[in-house]
């Protein structure tokens, strides 16, 4: 085992109420793409990525001109940029969500921006409206950069994942509903979402993908992991022998997990998360009968 990781601790409950703080920050940003991207598949046009400072919406377009929204995770700020040259800047410390809130819309007046976005949470548990939540104040600069660390990492391991297969993938993603970073590979093939879902359900799982990550973990799993799930969930998935041998199938969530320590901490932590990737994929791909030899054809050579 290394003595000295470059993979950042990042325990749960140490840092929980600025996680949840955080995940409200990024929350409102991420709607704000929503409001203004046009619609993609499986709701790539939302997501945020990981960036040499922090995570950013990426250009998005408004009338003639587009907006970039920037977290940075080393000056601790939120910036806001158009392509005609004006910009605004929130410095990223304990304040309230509510606070927060007001001043993104403020940025965005002094932008010339108007837009309006759904103020309720997503994905979450009893999920207070954004100009409301006084509850959600708590912002520790040294756990929201080994969190981002953590994800600068994670992000390199999840692109060489997705560099070796030749199907149809997505980018990795930073999904701010979910708070946790994604890749899904997909086998080509439609998928039903289940009768009575809803509209997130009904456009995240309308075709069979086989889905990795990261997230920090939550009220069911409180500890950071990695996860994989296949859907439509296979049978037998749950008893499926998956490498290394510390992943599990996890009943809480219903899907693959493998700690994120016991990565952090391996001699090459890398390594073996891209041996958690690709065993995870394998069992998914083969119990749901995809077709591996034209999927995987760059991976055999």
């Amino acid at each position: 085992m290394s003595q000295a990781s470059p993979w950042p601790e990042i325990p749960y409950e140490a840092w929980r109420e600025t996680r949840d703080t955080l995940h409200m920050y990024t929350q409102i940003i991420g709607k704000l793409r929503l409001a203004l991207s046009p619609p993609e598949p499986e709701w790539a046009h939302v997501a945020l990525y990981v960036t040499a400072r922090g995570l950013t919406t990426g250009p998005v377009p408004f009338e003639d001109r587009v907006l970039q929204v920037d977290f940075d995770f080393i000056d601790h700020a939120v910036s806001f940029a158009a392509s005609d040259g004006r910009t605004s800047r929130i410095a990223l410390e304990p304040r309230s969500v509510a606070e927060f809130y007001a001043m993104v819309v403020e940025a965005l007046r002094s932008l010339g921006i108007g837009v309006g976005i759904s103020i309720v949470p997503s994905e979450v548990a009893e999920p207070i409206p954004f100009p409301q939540d006084t509850a959600h104040a708590s912002y520790d600069r040294d756990s929201v950069h080994r969190f981002w660390q953590a994800l600068v990492r994670v992000d390199t391991v999840l692109r060489a994942h997705r560099g070796s297969f030749l199907g149809r993938s997505s980018p990795v993603n930073f999904f701010w509903g979910t708070f946790d970073l994604a890749l899904a590979r997909y086998s080509g093939r439609r998928a039903e979402p289940p009768p009575g879902s809803g509209i997130i359900y009904r456009r995240s799982a309308d075709a069979e993908q086989i889905c990795a990550g990261f997230w920090p973990g939550d009220e069911r799993v409180p500890y950071p992991a990695f996860f994989s799930y296949t859907y439509p969930r296979p049978e037998g998935l749950e008893r499926a022998a998956i490498m290394p041998r510390s992943a599990s199938w996890s009943d809480a969530i219903g899907e693959l997990l493998l700690p994120y320590e016991d990565v952090r901490t391996a001699e090459a932590p890398g390594a073996v998360l891209l041996i958690f990737l690709q065993s995870a994929y394998r069992a998914g791909a083969t119990l749901s009968g995809w077709d591996l030899s034209s999927l995987e054809a760059l991976e055999q050579e």
